[in-house]
């Protein structure tokens, strides 16, 4: 089971990471600001729902807690992110419109694999 400060940068960074070619970040301003994200567990042992918030500025993700983040949105909105912290790991994709979006995640942690749904709105 991911623990919550690790699921929390995984999930929540998982609509980050484009999966287009680098942007610039004017191309990618559109999506810059603070975003509230829900993440759905769908399958495995990882918490039901959690809720947490992430910081996108000149089109790259910033989540909290102490996991290694890697993420940007296209200019199209297009995201996929990967987040990492010891043996725990995950990613996803998604899509982001100016003030919503949504996808999926799946990760390992130290009860093994989890996957879902996550939903993003903007606002901290």
């Amino acid at each position: 089971m991911f623990s919550n400060p690790i699921r929390a940068t995984l999930l929540a960074t998982t609509f980050a990471v484009a999966t287009a070619a680098a942007v610039t970040s004017a191309s990618a301003a559109p999506f810059d600001g603070q975003w509230s994200v829900l993440i759905v567990t769908r399958s495995g042992t990882c918490d039901p729902t959690f809720r947490t918030g992430v910081s996108i500025v000149n089109g790259i993700v910033y989540g909290a807690g102490g996991a290694n983040v890697s993420g940007r949105v296209s200019n199209s909105g297009a995201v996929h992110v990967t987040v990492s912290s010891g043996a725990s790991f995950g990613s996803g994709s998604g899509r982001l419109s100016r003030s919503s979006g949504g996808g999926s995640w799946s990760g390992r942690g130290s009860q093994g694999r989890c996957s879902g749904t996550w939903s993003a709105s903007r606002g901290g």
